[in-house]
């Protein structure tokens, strides 16, 4: 999968909350489907569906332990997410450092020059 077909794909795939859940439980360490499915009320089915959209975003792999198939997350798709949310924080946050300057720079020229007060005649 190439890079922009592949972040499309993690980001679908993180827009789901049940999936982020699963992600996050994954985080732990790695579970077999019915572990995943506990949490959630909804079907061994619909958890599978979920896990397939994961798998296919290459953010899960599943193994094979005898009769177990353990799911484990999959860091490489989500690092590659992280790096393409990290260059739009940092060109916000130079942004929002310009917005700031400009900002002191702006009250600082709206601050009145002292005039020196008058002196009371007795």
């Amino acid at each position: 999968m190439n890079s922009p077909a592949r972040l499309d794909a993690t980001f679908a795939a993180l827009a789901d909350p049940t999936r982020r859940a699963i992600l996050a439980r994954l985080a732990a360490g790695e579970a077999t489907v019915g572990e995943l499915g506990e949490p959630f009320a909804m079907s061994q089915p619909a958890i599978s569906k979920h896990l397939r959209v994961l798998e296919l975003a290459g953010l899960i792999s599943r193994g094979r332990d005898a009769q177990r198939r353990p799911c484990r997350i999959e860091a490489a798709p989500l690092a590659e997410a992280n790096a393409w949310l990290e260059h739009y924080r940092q060109l916000w946050e130079a942004r929002f450092d310009d917005l700031d300057r400009l900002l002191e720079a702006m009250q600082a020229d709206e601050k009145p020059a002292r005039k020196p007060r008058a002196r009371r005649k007795s």
